[in-house]
Parts: C-alpha cells; structure tokens; sequence
C-alpha cells in the first residue's frame, strides 16, 4: 500500500488533484457553509479545510490507483 504514495505525489496527478478539490471543495463549502458565507455568523473553519481536504484525498488516491494498474499491466 505504501507503493501508492509516491505516486500520488507525482505532479501530474497532485495537479488534477487540486482541481478537482478546489471546485468541489468550494461547492462543498457553499452546500455547507452558505449560511455562515452570506451572513454575520461564525464559520466553522475545520470543516471548510476538510470540504478541500477530502476530495483532494479522494481525487489523488483513485488517480494514483488508476496509474498502479496501469503500470502493473504494461
């Protein structure tokens, strides 16, 4: 399991990775927080780093799996 990890941190799929979090983090973050954005009260600020943390995870894991497959076949 620990083969993943340098894959993951290939810039190639790091890249994709922060894309994918930063647009479904943010929509995450609007669904979530949309209250707390557009009024005076507090923002739970673990929960908007998570709304970006858990897709960049998610995105980043299935890419890096994808590629191991991939190089395990060739």
């Amino acid at each position: 399991m620990l083969r993943i990890i340098p894959i993951a941190l290939r810039w190639s799929i790091m890249k994709t990775a922060i894309k994918v979090s930063l647009v479904v983090g943010t929509l995450l973050n609007l669904i979530n927080q949309g209250e707390a954005l557009f009024s005076n009260t507090e923002i739970a600020w673990g929960q908007v780093l998570l709304n970006y943390f858990v897709p960049y995870c998610v995105s980043s894991y299935s890419a890096a799996k994808t590629q191991m497959d991939k190089e395990r076949s060739v």
